[in-house]
């Protein structure tokens, strides 16, 4: 039986390992994205707190590459540009308390425990030799069901990235990326959901996604 629970522990923290090293993002973009594309120059569109904002340059890079990756080019003179890009984020964590059962092993915590690891038992045809009948899933017991409460904090996460047109400021791509995890780092998670926000661009207009990136160690 003890076996058993270890099977399952084990399970369980192979469990949270994955949700760790796993972006899941929720993806929706509104867009009118033209067929052809003239003018593909664009240019960073900042607030004033953005505008000397170290952090807010850093995600500019990651959606820089992945512009330049769709084909796009930043213009060196501001006025020649066809596009221009804004972009906006936050995060906000909170504590999260959760009570749930947990199968705790009545064999593990009994006084007969270990006895038949040195021999001390009896020989039965249906089991071999040395079998301990304390051993039995029926002899100590069935499995407690203990309450056991765990803490954490869970952050929410959103980015919005807003491509325009230059000349008149109309929308051609408005994205919203949202991500819930345990990871209150923004800064480890930014760089997969802004490649979430352009994955299969410009995608279906108005259609939720759920996108998966796993996290480079």
């Amino acid at each position: 039986m003890r076996s058993r629970f270890s099977i399952l522990a084990v399970t369980f923290c192979l469990l949270l390992t994955g949700c760790a090293t796993t972006i899941r993002s929720d993806v929706t973009a509104f867009h009118e994205w033209p067929a052809e594309l003239r003018n593909k120059y664009f240019v960073f569109e900042r607030t004033a707190q953005q505008e000397n904002n170290l952090e807010h340059r850093a995600y500019e890079n990651l959606v820089r590459n992945e512009l330049m990756r769709l084909g796009l080019t930043e213009a060196a003179n501001p006025q020649s540009a066809g596009l221009k890009v804004a972009m906006s984020y936050s995060i906000n964590v909170r504590d999260v308390r959760v009570v749930q059962p947990v199968l705790v092993d009545p064999w593990y915590s009994s006084p007969f425990y270990g006895l038949h690891r040195y021999g001390y038992g009896y020989y039965n045809p249906h089991y071999g030799p040395y079998y301990a009948p304390f051993y039995s899933p029926f002899w100590y017991g069935p499995p407690i069901v203990e309450q056991r409460e765990t803490r954490y904090q869970l952050a929410a996460r959103q980015l919005k990235i807003i491509i325009s047109r230059a000349a008149d400021s109309k929308k051609l791509y408005d994205v919203t990326v949202n991500s819930e995890g345990t990871n209150t780092t923004l800064a480890a998670v930014m760089p997969y959901m802004v490649r979430s926000a352009f994955t299969d661009f410009p995608g279906k207009n108005g259609v939720p996604r759920q996108i998966e990136l796993k996290m480079k160690r």
